[in-house]
């Protein structure tokens, strides 16, 4: 068997990286002589397995090699490699070019596959430096001026506390350390950032901050940026202090409140709520580069339909301009998908040109947008009131949407009716958990089959986040991590 290769197709197991490293270099010759080797033939499964864990940087060698013959080990290492990439040729007879390297703003950690920026927000990829926090989902109650915290382990409600005036959202730090609850303090002078200690579950004291709506990160973590949704205005603040460094004042984005960031950094792209419009911003120069009216659809659905039983009925849209809502990228960065609670759907722009390419009917009143964990799939809120103080037990449903195809694969109406507002996926990618703005209930979805339950909390709960989360650095909101 030349170069260890079995009949049967080499057997395979986990060595250290640094044996593996040292080796790899003393194996051109093998990997020469291996070329010529006859293969058996290939088994698909084999080939796409050994691919897999060759694209995730996995180190391999051949099980029968004995740790006492390491003198062998980069050999074997080499075989293998061959061998593996050969099996792979030989299963997939054109494989796609590999995305080129993204170049990106210094001090923004690297994308580590062009191919889909959440690859470190997959299942199993929790930083240890989370290990010791509390598993918890907390939920901040707009009207009861409080936090409401979950333990996902038995569904009860296992803290309250007071926090400032009007919580909207509760923000992880770029660092992953702190967790923000956004007191915003609507029509008032009073509004503040309160820290959560993810450690303890328990809060800190109070920062005052001018009208914190939405709180983000820029993607080198050398500035929070509040949005300062009453004052069409984004103030860059130290992210540990939150002393002011600067503002960019956007006037023509009224309603300014969600946002997310291109695949390199360099630029960040905003909903502008109330002008049904996207504020486009450019991060390095500290400047607008422009604005872009979304389009309506000619008609939507009503808000009255049917809640259990399929999609609600049509009607015309009457509706002279959108309300954008939450925002999210696509894998491979060249699209943004903007949720659109007035044309009940999401709105498809491509990042290269800032135009409007498509639009996806998903749902009365589209709002809170959330990846699958593996990246393939974005989770669509539909709070199922076109209202911004809506009824309970409104035609509120969740929408699954391919990102390759950009194809509805899903609908999970909410059993009895309900309110999906704004939340997140669970570390292990099998629950999407959203607040229930106006039936005072937190969602807890199957991924796998929509069966939801609920939690009570307390009055209006908004952007929820969960704890804790995979990803290496928090770009805001209610939990978008790379």
């Amino acid at each position: 068997m030349a170069c260890g290769v079995s009949p049967h197709g080499p057997r395979l197991r986990w060595v250290s990286p640094a044996f593996a490293t040292s080796s790899t270099l003393r194996s051109r010759r093998c990997v020469r002589s291996c070329l010529r080797c006859p293969l058996p033939p290939v088994d698909r499964s084999v080939a796409e397995s050994i691919t897999r864990l060759l694209s995730q940087d996995v180190l391999l060698i051949s099980s029968t090699v004995s740790t006492r013959r390491l003198r062998w080990a980069g050999a074997l290492l080499g075989a293998t490699a061959a061998a593996a990439a050969l099996y792979a040729h030989a299963a997939a007879p054109a494989a796609a070019p590999a995305a080129a390297a993204v170049v990106t703003v210094p001090g923004m950690p690297r994308v580590v596959n062009p191919a889909n920026l959440y690859s470190e927000t997959a299942t199993g990829r929790v930083s240890p430096a989370l290990q010791g926090d509390l598993p918890r989902v907390y939920v901040p109650n707009l009207r009861g001026n409080s936090v409401s915290v979950i333990d996902p382990a038995t569904l009860k409600v296992v803290d309250t506390f007071k926090v400032g005036r009007g919580p909207q959202h509760i923000v992880p730090s770029w660092d992953l350390r702190t967790l923000w609850v956004a007191n915003n303090a609507e029509r008032r002078t009073d509004g503040s950032l309160t820290p959560i200690d993810p450690r303890t579950g328990k809060p800190g004291e109070s920062v005052e901050v001018d009208d914190p709506y939405n709180l983000y990160f820029t993607p080198d973590g050398k500035s929070a940026i509040v949005v300062a949704e009453a004052r069409h205005r984004l103030d860059f603040r130290d992210p540990k202090t939150l002393a002011m460094q600067y503002s960019i004042d956007v006037p023509q984005c009224g309603g300014i409140n969600h946002a997310d960031f291109s695949i390199d950094g360099r630029e960040a792209l905003f909903t502008c709520e109330f002008q049904g419009s996207v504020a486009r911003i450019d991060l390095i120069n500290r400047q607008v580069l422009g604005y872009l009216k979304l389009k309506m659809p000619s008609t939507r659905f009503k808000a009255a339909g049917p809640v259990d039983g399929g999609p609600p009925g049509s009607e015309i849209c009457s509706a002279q301009k959108g309300m954008p809502q939450d925002i999210r990228i696509s894998p491979n960065g060249k699209r943004y998908f903007v949720a659109d609670m007035e044309a009940d759907g999401v709105h498809v722009i491509d990042a290269a040109t800032f135009t409007e390419i498509g639009f996806i009917a998903t749902g009365v009143a589209a709002h809170g947008l959330y990846p699958s964990r593996d990246g393939s799939k974005l989770y669509v809120a539909n709070r199922g009131s076109h209202k911004i103080h809506g009824k309970p037990k409104g035609a509120g449903s969740v929408t699954v949407i391919d990102f390759a195809s950009e194809k509805i694969v899903a609908q999970w109406p909410i059993p009895g009716g309900g309110s999906p507002d704004m939340g997140n996926v669970s570390a292990d990618g099998q629950w999407l958990w959203l607040s229930g703005r106006f039936d005072d209930v937190v969602y807890r979805i199957s991924t796998s089959t929509g069966a939801v339950d609920k939690i009570k909390v307390g009055q209006e709960p908004h952007g929820l986040t969960v704890w804790p989360l995979p990803g290496r650095y928090s770009l805001g909101h209610t939990g978008n991590l790379r």
